[in-house]
Order: structure tokens, then sequence, then C-alpha cells
């Protein structure tokens, strides 16, 4: 599945869910299913900057492939976190780079956030580019 199938994936189940109370209880249920970060992985280097929470993600290279791994303190961030693992992990660095996050703005989440929440959101979507362009140089 690609990652635009991933994100419509997602865009379409947000449809059916009828208030802000039904999307938040489904990140948090997303963040429940995501298996946690070893405390090596849960460094200095992986934690995301400008996160209100501290959210870690970290990215391993394989097959020509990036697969993202999440943490979070807080049971709200680790839901986000565990969507964008859900639809950025395991495909190519060029995928990643060539993708957008406007699945974001269509299903209301950044209105759905307070400000620091927010810019947490949008410093986890940097490190994913981030990650992708790193190992992309490194090919």
């Amino acid at each position: 599945m690609t990652i635009k199938e991933k994100q419509d994936e997602i865009v379409a189940e947000f449809a059916f869910l009828e208030d802000w109370e039904q999307k938040y209880e489904y990140i948090i249920d997303l963040g429940k299913e995501l298996k946690p970060l070893s405390a090596e992985r849960k460094n200095e280097s992986n934690l995301i900057k400008g996160c209100q929470s501290q959210v870690w993600i970290d990215a391993d290279y394989a097959d020509d492939k990036l697969v993202f791994k999440a943490d979070s303190d807080g049971i709200l961030p680790k839901g986000i976190a565990s969507l964008l693992v859900s639809i950025y992990s395991g495909h190519s660095t060029d995928e990643i780079i060539n993708s957008d996050f406007d699945f974001i703005s269509q299903i209301g989440l950044q209105e759905f956030l307070s400000p620091s929440r927010a810019n947490g959101l949008m410093a986890m979507t940097k490190q994913i580019k981030f990650y992708a362009v790193a190992y992309q140089l490194k090919k």
C-alpha cells in the first residue's frame, strides 16, 4: 500500500467518527497499540524537540526502506506518533520525501490540537522527512 493510500484510508476512517471525542479516543487507541521503544532508543537524538510531552521517533533502514518506531510519555502524542509510524514506516526514502502531510488538515487534526500539541505534530512530521533525507544521503 502506498503512503497516499494509507493517508486516504486514515481520512476515510476519521470521516466515520462523528465528533472529536470519538476521534480523540481513536487516536488514544492507536497509541495503545504502539510497541514501546527500548530504553536505549529513548535518547536525546531521537527526542522530538517542540513537543509538549516527550516523544521519541527512531528509524532503521533495511531493504531500501525506512522502518519507524516511536514512543511518548503522553497518551495523545503517542497516538499521533503511532498514526505517523503506521503511514510512513516501510516506505523508501524517495516515497517519504515526495509525500505530503495534507491528510492532517483533511482530518482536521491541527484544529483539534492545542497550539503546543500542533507544534509537536509538525515537529514529528519534520523528523520523519529528516530521517528520509538523511538516509537517502547515506545511500
